[in-house]
């Protein structure tokens, strides 16, 4: 059966000597899995469609293990990130990301907006605060919200928080982050509140900083102990 659908590549690899498969994060059908036969050819019809971060329209049949790919659409290639080295680290593990967070077949049309939002955002405008946003975006979409009002041991919500622990899945209060968690400031907790709060727009205006650094490497932290591994990509960071 032949259906028609649009999504983002998130990354393919080879398959014998001309295919290759294809992992799309689609509108209607979430995770998709797909074989484009014949596209490392150099004559291939698929040409540049199909590489890792590409946004396309795409119509596949519906295969027993493996959809097919026998026609595709160039919406956007997000030339921007591409001329920009900074920028491919940043959609790099937003798309990997999505690809360990996701699974075949759970349609989430949310994760799919949260994802081409997160690239348009970046094409728009090189933010530090991009990355760590749609990190905790993610986690907080996967049910894994941060508790940052409050201490996650005790419930103390007084304050000063002086730590998050990845464990509690939140902030701890000076008494209960004395032995536990990593230290976070305030700026740090202010900038991740802002995120989950409803200040996107006015955190990704922040300029480079200390607390960019802090916010996305405690963000970085929580998706991999959440996934349980490393993120690969992150190393181009």
């Amino acid at each position: 059966m032949l259906y028609r659908d649009e999504g983002v590549v998130l990354r393919t690899y080879k398959l014998g000597e001309a295919d290759r498969i294809v992992v799309l994060c689609t509108r209607g059908h979430g995770k998709v899995r797909a074989v484009a036969k014949g596209v490392r050819k150099t004559k291939s019809k698929f040409g540049s469609h199909l590489e890792p971060m590409s946004h396309i329209a795409v119509q596949l049949y519906e295969g027993r293990e493996l959809d097919i790919v026998t026609q595709t659409e160039s919406i956007d290639h997000f030339r921007a990130i591409r001329e920009d080295f900074d920028r491919i680290g940043r959609a790099s593990s937003m798309l990997e990301a999505v690809d360990q967070m996701s699974q075949e077949g759970g349609v989430n049309p949310r994760l799919y907006q949260m994802l081409l939002g997160g690239l348009r955002s970046l094409d728009a405008r090189n933010s530090p605060v991009v990355l760590p946003a749609f990190f905790w975006k993610l986690l907080s979409l996967e049910g894994f919200h941060p508790m940052l009002d409050g201490c996650a041991r005790c419930g103390d919500d007084d304050g000063p928080f002086t730590a998050f622990d990845l464990d509690e899945g939140g902030v701890l209060c000076a008494s209960c982050g004395r032995h536990m968690g990593r230290r976070i400031d305030a700026d740090t907790l202010q900038m991740v509140r802002r995120i989950l709060g409803g200040d996107l727009r006015g955190a990704l205006a922040e300029p480079p900083g200390p607390t960019t650094v802090a916010t996305e490497r405690l963000a970085l932290t929580s998706l991999e102990h959440h996934l349980e591994r490393r993120l690969r990509s992150a190393a181009l960071l």
